[in-house]
Formats: C-alpha cells, structure tokens, sequence
C-alpha cells in the first residue's frame, strides 16, 4: 500500500492550523502544520512534502513572498492558497506567483479535501500521463520539457512551469490548432468542472503567455477565439 500524501498546513491561525490538519488525518491523509514560513521551511528541508496549503496573510513573510521564493529556489511542490474571501488581487497574486489554486477564507472542509485531491491527481499524472510523457515538444521556437516542467523560449531564456501551467500546455499540445473551450480546458487540465464567473483558465492561460510567448501584448502562440476559447496556433513536432 503507497504511503498517504503528506500535506504541509501553513498558517499563523492556531486554532485554523490545528482543525484543517486533524480534518486531513481523518480523510486518510499525513498533515502537519507550522505557523510561519521559518518552520515550513524547516519542515521542507526535513520531510518529504507532498503539497502546500499556504496562508497569504501571515506576520513577516507572507504567503505570497513565500510562494514566490520557493518558485525561485525551483521547488515545485505543489501549493494551493488560503486568501480572505473577496481579495480578488491575492487569488491573481498568488496564481501569478506559482500557485496551483486557491481557496478562499472561510471555506468548506470538504472544498478545501476536494482542491487537494485535485491537485494531487494533476501532479501525479503530469511526469507520467499524456502522450508526452518523456518528451519534448517544440513549437513555435519553444521547446517544452515535459518531465521537468520547463520551457525553453528561443533566446535561450529558461521558465518553469507550476503543475497547472504544464498540465494545461499539455493539454493544448495535444490538440494544436483545435480550439478548446474554457470549460474543457479546466476539465481536461484540473479535472474539475468550472463554476459561475470562473476566471481559473484565463488567469491560467495568461501566465503561461508571459513564459512562452515573444510579445504578451500581441500572443500569437495560445490565440484567444471569441465566444469559443482558446487554440494553441503553431504545430508540434515531438522527440524522445
């Protein structure tokens, strides 16, 4: 039997702490908890973590700084987010800085279980599933490690993709020039159904534009299709 995924329960908030961590023990799962960013990072140097419910508002360094670190240090555990509800700048902050999801203040356990599983399927098929497992894809003078979740744009420039960033270019590299709806995207790349005003895909979609595309302002790459969604507008060529 495969160990349960251990998840790393970061928030100043005790009594918060302490009721996610014991809610996750009683769904199957290892949580621990730390209420700063120090003992988080003494917990990653110590533990094998499997992924990251960070708090964005905590004394010293926030959530956001503290993702944004990680992302640059290139540890890509996953990380889903705790915001206070209604701070729509923290859901895009924390998207644009390496978050795999967010969760807004206060929130369902069970949202809260179903976010995680959720991530954790994406990031136990993303070095394994898909037709592009141990290959790269190069396209429009854009080469994408799959396995390393990396891109290489073709002034040499090197950006790493967080779990949904990769699965999501995945999913378009799969299907060049089809256009793919919102709604699917999300589907096929989160395997969640997308709810009212769900913005996920379009923030999804505009931050790997700033890691593949030559002009953000002008994207020719991932074309937005009005009424219809989006299309990956180049070929693809794969080698082993």
């Amino acid at each position: 039997m495969s160990a349960p995924p251990h998840i790393l329960v970061v928030d100043d908030h005790a009594e918060i702490r302490q009721s996610v961590t014991r809610y996750l023990q009683k769904n199957g799962m290892q949580a621990t908890g730390a209420g700063n960013t120090s003992e988080m990072d003494d917990l990653l140097g110590k533990e094998t973590i499997d992924l990251i419910v960070l708090d964005i508002m905590m004394p010293g360094e926030d959530g956001l700084a503290a993702c944004a670190r990680l992302r640059r240090e290139h540890r890509m555990t996953p990380i889903l987010m705790l915001t206070a509800l209604g701070e729509d700048d923290d859901r895009i902050n924390g998207l644009d800085t390496g978050a795999d999801d967010y969760l807004a203040k206060p929130f369902n356990p069970r949202e809260l279980l179903a976010r995680i599983n959720a991530i954790l399927r994406r990031a136990g098929d993303a070095p394994h599933g898909g037709t592009l497992a141990g290959k790269r894809a190069s396209f429009a003078g854009v080469t994408f490690d799959h396995d390393a979740s990396q891109v290489t744009k073709q002034d040499g420039t090197v950006n790493t993709l967080t779990t949904a960033e990769a699965k999501l270019l995945s999913v378009l590299l799969e299907s060049p020039r089809v256009v793919i709806s919102r709604d699917e995207l999300l589907e096929l790349s989160a395997g969640r159904i997308a709810g009212p005003f769900d913005r996920t895909i379009d923030n999804q979609v505009s931050r790997l534009r700033r890691k593949i595309e030559p002009d953000v302002l002008r994207p020719r790459i991932i074309t937005t299709v009005r009424n219809g969604g989006y299309c990956l507008n180049c070929d693809v060529d794969l080698e082993s």
